[in-house]
This record gives structure tokens, sequence and C-alpha cells, in this order.
């Protein structure tokens, strides 16, 4: 296997150590060593995959690819970067990697599920219409969902685009008649704007509550708190990638 070398500086950029010129003025000053030893010059070349490089007190380890599960809170906006809102990559303990983005989008006000990469690649071919991907949703509706709702789901749906929806799984898990509410859950395999909302709408129905607990093989951590993130696991990562490389 070829070795691949990269200058100190912009490993520890992309690592998230700071700006450029940040981490040039503390490897000047001496406040980096790489494999045990005080480096001084940016430019120096070190082994990408295997440096161990220390920078004001943190240990950093290139990666050319991280991948995050994030359980979104509602009033967080699925962006890199928002001049009014707060983002989602604005929850990530720092350093974080620079680079990364979220895998598609939840609504402001929906929560649950998000992955964050900078994987570019698998991104893609996650989003790509031709993977069908499968995305599960729990939801609270106003209003009595019933077997005909079920049945027009499965269908596919005019909700005012071009093409009716792909067929979508609506299973009713519970429903409160006092209240007029229905708790279901969902699986689309597309991702259009407010799609879940403009499906119910279509049958009369308000959505109140929205969340993702499922993206192809990924699921929504139970243990994970609403707001944090956790690194994906290997197998995590291998699933996604499996997924990923299906269905052309």
């Amino acid at each position: 296997m070829d070795v691949i070398m990269m200058r100190l500086d912009r490993i520890l950029t992309e690592m998230g150590a700071g700006s450029r010129q940040e981490v040039k003025k503390q490897i000047r000053t001496g406040q980096v060593r790489v494999n045990g030893q005080t480096v001084r010059k940016p430019e120096t070349k070190v082994e990408e995959t295997s440096a161990e490089i220390w920078c004001m007190g943190t240990l950093y380890r290139y990666e050319p690819f991280v991948y995050y599960m994030l359980h979104k809170p509602s009033g967080v906006v699925s962006a890199t970067e928002d001049a009014r809102e707060r983002t989602v990559l604005d929850l990530l303990e720092s350093p974080a990697r620079t680079g990364l983005f979220p895998v598609g989008r939840l609504d402001k006000d929906t929560e649950g599920l998000l992955l964050l990469t900078n994987d570019g690649e698998l991104a893609h071919r996650l989003l790509s219409p031709r993977k069908h991907v499968d995305k599960t949703y729990e939801a609270v509706i106003d209003g009595m969902v019933n077997d005909q709702d079920v049945k027009q789901f499965s269908s596919g749906m005019d909700i005012g685009d071009d093409t009716p929806t792909l067929p979508a799984v609506l299973s009713i898990l519970h429903t409160d008649p006092e209240q007029k509410r229905s708790r279901v859950s969902i699986t689309i395999q597309e991702g259009r704007y407010h799609q879940i909302k403009r499906m119910f709408e279509a049958v009369g129905k308000k959505v109140l509550y929205l969340k993702r607990i499922r993206m192809g093989p990924l699921e929504l951590d139970p243990s994970l708190p609403k707001g944090q993130a956790r690194r994906l696991t290997e197998e995590e990562i291998r699933a996604l990638t499996d997924k990923a490389d299906k269905g052309e």
C-alpha cells in the first residue's frame, strides 16, 4: 500500500484544530508534536494514516471520512451554516472535522435520526432515487387514521407534484377517539419537500409531531440523547456502505 503524505497544517485544519492561520501559529510556536517530536514547520509532510499528532494538548489522527449519528431536536435546521438559525453542525462538540454536512434534511420542526459526514460519494448514493433507501418515521396525527388511508399511502399519492409519490408503508400504532389523534409509523423511499406532511394533508389530516427513527440499515440509537451526536460504529458504517453499493 502506498504511503500518503500530507502537510501537517492541512491535517490539523481538516481535523478541526483551528483555521489554517491559527494552526500555523500553533506549529511555529512549538505547540505541536508529531510522533513525540516537536515540529515547528507547518509545511512538514507527515504520513496521514499513522501519524500521532498532539496540538494544544489534544490528540489528532487523520481520517479521510468520518460519520456521525445525530439525534436532531426540533428548532435547528439541517444546514451547514445559517445566518439566523442554529444548525445541526452547531450541535457537534469541538473540535469537529471540517467539511461535514447532513445527508438529506429534516424540517426544522422534525426530530430524529440525521447522518452527518464528509463522504460525498456515500451521501450521493444513499440519496439516489434509484437506491430506494427506506426512511421510517413515527408521527402524531391530528385526525383518525384509518384503513383507507393505509391503502392510499400504499398506492402512491398525488401531493401536487409532477408525479405521484412512490408507495409508502403506513402503520397505525394507536388511535385516541377522544382527542381524535393517531400515532403512526410511515416508511417512504423518497425525500420530497415536506413529503409526509403533504401526504397526510392529501387525506385531510395534519401532522402534529414527526420523528425519523431509521434510514436504510441505520437506526436511531435509543440511548442517544436529543441534541447529541456520536460516531458510527464500524458495523454501522459497513451496513450503510453495503446498502449504498446495492441497487444500481
